[in-house]
């Protein structure tokens, strides 16, 4: 059923561009010629959804279907929302104003932990039950990928199926067996069991999971015979070959990366222990300079966007990144288009480059050295030395760059008050390195989380107390000359939880949307009272799951997801980290992680 806005609605929110679509280059298709109505659900705002390119590419591989028709769907901010409740206006498209229920598919990307209860209020606002087990044959399918699907268990009782991996590599394949089970009228069971079998598909319906009397797991079981024993992540082999899209949605309004984007390769051979990503896009892939520079050609003009940003986990390590950079800026400069660059290790930096962005168009300048002192980066394998750091700084400012920022951790395995210390020493010595001007360095401090997939994955998280003090030690040693900013230690810990959790931790996840959590991941949306109150009606001890450190030999909540690198590997690499040793990246030799590069 279609959806209708009255105009003095939209006209009483904050922005209502965020609901109206319609903007240049979306996809437009008869809905009734559509055999699959497939609905893309960012769990967050428009301005946020749009920048993220595998809502792009997803977007595009599947309207270039001549049986499909993709439309988004995005979390609606808290005065739409109360305009839809009071006046019963289901979660609705972009493209067509359909109502979310009347799709076939329901794909959510899970970028971030604390966007879990935004899924299942994008779901209630839908006007469907939130549990799986709850949505019959009448309700659309609802599936899920992205990073935080690696460990799909806190979401498990949420969606359908989980896809592991690459979407451009099994999706289409889904996506027939799809419209063979739809035209067979086979119902929603049938399909669920066909795409079991496939490579990188995850029913959880089909897993039965026992617990001991400690809290840990027993058994992890299936209960369905022919869903596979362990669920592989499926990946694009030839990236240089891979769909890419030719054209990008233009918002009307300002989004958070209001660019061109074009991804380098996928995977990182730095092997930073702290790093999921780095480990689960693992191994690398790269599009030729040739390939990026034609599709980059391509979205400049049909988007008149004033800048291209290269996307990857470590750009500086593309292989053939001056060739790339240096033609992106000799074609695009005389028109005005700069080129954006993400963040970089400082030791693979180029002063020629940077003179030539700055010619165009001048930004800040990001590193990450995520660590104070050399000791706490060698534990964390982030293999990049002080005087690396203060050299690439030194050449920033030669190049003319007066602002920098720089990203830190706190709460990292083996910490001290010396290493945080150092983050404070080390800001001074950069500044300090200045070229008879001023500079301006903004610092920040993330807290740690350990990932599933990472040599971190059995060590305990800082508690909220921990996180606190180490904040403000550092703040104290930082003193008036830096700005220092930190995340949030009370959502760090949530993030902790889901990120680690097991089935369980939905429950907490359920209680807290049942409460009123909203945009979790926003520091003025966030509360606390809110999680403490749904953890301790669901019965569920937060600590459990974030401070307790686990054995190696303990069954994990993801120990059923195989991402291709094998336990053992991430048990040396956990050790070699106590030890403060260093494993070389990728390209300096193999470190044996068990994938085939």
């Amino acid at each position: 059923m279609t959806v209708n806005i009255p105009d003095e609605m939209l006209l009483s929110v904050e922005k209502p561009a965020r609901y109206t679509g319609g903007e240049v280059n979306m996809a437009v298709k008869n809905p009734s010629e559509a055999e699959i109505r497939f609905g893309f659900c960012f769990p967050d705002i428009y301005e946020i959804g749009m920048s993220h390119l595998g809502l792009s590419v997803l977007y595009w591989l599947i309207n270039n279907r001549d049986d499909s028709y993709c439309e988004r769907f995005f979390a609606p901010w808290i005065d739409m929302e109360q305009i839809m409740r009071e006046n019963k206006i289901p979660l609705f498209s972009l493209e067509t104003f359909t109502e979310a229920k009347d799709f076939d598919i329901l794909g959510f990307t899970l970028q971030y932990e604390m966007s879990c209860t935004n899924i299942l209020n994008m779901l209630d606002l839908a006007e469907m039950p939130i549990y799986a087990s709850e949505r019959g044959d009448d309700f659309p399918i609802v599936c899920a990928g992205g990073p935080c699907a690696y460990n799909p268990e806190p979401f498990a009782e949420f969606f359908d199926f989980f896809y592991i991996g690459e979407a451009e590599a099994v999706l289409n394949d889904i996506l027939d067996i799809y419209k063979t089970n739809k035209a067979e009228n086979c119902g929603k069971r049938h399909f669920l069991e066909k795409i079991s079998t496939l490579k990188g598909v995850y029913v959880p319906a089909f897993y039965d999971v026992e617990y001991k009397s400690d809290g840990t797991i027993k058994s992890f079981t299936k209960n369905y015979e022919n869903a596979s024993d362990v669920i592989e992540k499926v990946i694009v082999e030839d990236l240089e070959t891979s769909f890419f899209p030719e054209t990008q949605i233009v918002p009307f309004i300002e989004t958070v990366h209001d660019r061109v984007t074009v991804e380098l390769f996928r995977g990182c051979i730095r092997g930073c222990r702290f790093c999921q990503a780095g480990y689960i896009y693992r191994p690398v892939r790269e599009r030729s300079a040739k390939t990026l520079t034609a599709q980059t050609r391509k979205l400049v003009a049909s988007t008149g966007h004033e800048e291209i940003s290269l996307l990857s986990l470590s750009t500086g390590d593309y292989t053939e990144f001056q060739e790339l950079s240096e033609a992106l800026i000799d074609e695009h400069s005389k028109n005005g288009v700069g080129l954006s660059l993400p963040s970089m290790r400082v030791d693979a930096f180029s002063l020629e480059l940077m003179g030539k962005i700055q010619g165009v168009r001048k930004s800040s300048l990001t590193f990450a050295p995520e660590a104070g002192s050399q000791r706490l980066r060698d534990v964390i394998n982030k293999n990049l030395s002080e005087e690396e750091i203060l050299g690439g700084c030194r050449l920033a400012f030669e190049g003319g760059w007066d602002r920098v920022k720089l990203y830190f951790m706190t709460g990292l395995p083996n910490e001290t008050d010396d290493d945080l210390r150092g983050i404070a020493e080390l800001c001074y010595k950069i500044l300090r390195e200045r070229i008879n001007k001023p500079i301006n360095i903004n610092a920040s401090a993330s807290c740690f989380v350990p990932k599933p997939f990472t040599p971190f994955q059995w060590v305990s998280q800082n508690t909220i107390a921990e996180f606190s003090r180490k904040n403000y030690f550092i703040k104290e040693n930082m003193g008036k000359k830096i700005k220092f900013n930190y995340h949030s230690p009370e959502v760090s810990v949530l993030e902790g939880l889901i990120a680690r959790g097991d089935r369980r931790a939905g429950k907490v996840i359920a209680a807290a949307h049942r409460l009123g959590a909203r945009f979790d991941g926003w520091n003025d949306k966030f509360s606390r009272e809110i999680w403490n109150k749904a953890a301790e009606e669901a019965g569920v001890d937060t600590a459990f799951y974030t401070e307790r450190k686990r054995d190696y030999d303990e069954i994990l909540p993801w120990d059923h997801i195989s991402i291709g690198i094998s336990k053992d590997f991430f048990i040396r690499e956990s050790e070699k980290a106590l030890n403060g040793e260093t494993t070389p990246n990728c390209r300096e030799g193999c470190g044996g992680c068990g994938l085939s590069c």
